[in-house]
């Protein structure tokens, strides 16, 4: 069976303002994972450094929390169809995986704001006070950070499934990967090696 785009329907592409979005949060969660993992091993002393990048921390998950709710709202007033070549089975795994990204990356912003609301510590958003006052809650906060540290292996192991099958379709070039701008950088990269 040939997987070639001409030898299937063409699909609906997505429009350049979800292309861009999805690019957008995607190099915004990438900066999250570093950023995250990095901060942990600051040192709290001096005072005030650590809490300076745990508050940048903060105020980019919050943006992608509303890039991500900007995303669903385009998504849902401008809806593309799955790419008709796919096999059901491929369909199913592929709608399952992207509403759990989705869910992922809406609920790590959450946790992250809710665990901080239950500290001492004021909630800023680059700078600016959120919250006029917290409840420090120490039980709280630890639940929050435990399901904050498992929300983010959980979208790893989503975010690296989700780069495996476009790679794999980018590699197969079945007109998947076209539809976010990868095929784009494939006939690219055909056209230096002829």
């Amino acid at each position: 069976m040939s997987y070639k785009t001409h030898s299937i329907q063409t699909p609906e592409t997505y429009s350049k303002v979800a292309v861009a979005l999805h690019w957008l949060v995607a190099a915004a969660l990438l900066a999250q994972f570093l950023l995250g993992w990095w901060m942990l091993d600051i040192p709290k002393d001096p005072p005030g450094v650590r809490a300076w990048w745990f508050n940048l921390h903060k105020s980019i998950g919050l943006c992608i929390a509303l890039a991500v709710a900007l995303r669903l709202a385009w998504r849902a007033s401008h809806p593309v169809g799955q790419h008709p070549g796919l096999p059901v089975w491929q369909r199913r795994v592929a709608r399952v995986s992207h509403w759990l990204l989705y869910l992922c990356t809406a609920a790590l912003p959450v946790t992250g704001l809710l665990g901080s609301m239950f500290t001492k510590y004021p909630v800023l958003f680059f700078g600016i006070r959120l919250l006029p006052r917290n409840h420090d809650w120490p039980a709280a906060k630890q639940w929050m950070s435990q399901l904050h540290y498992c929300l983010v292996w959980m979208l790893m192991a989503l975010v690296l499934l989700h780069i495996a099958a476009a790679a794999r379709h980018w590699w197969r070039n079945d007109g998947v990967a076209q539809r976010m701008g990868l095929h784009a950088w494939r006939t690219h990269s055909h056209a230096r090696s002829s």
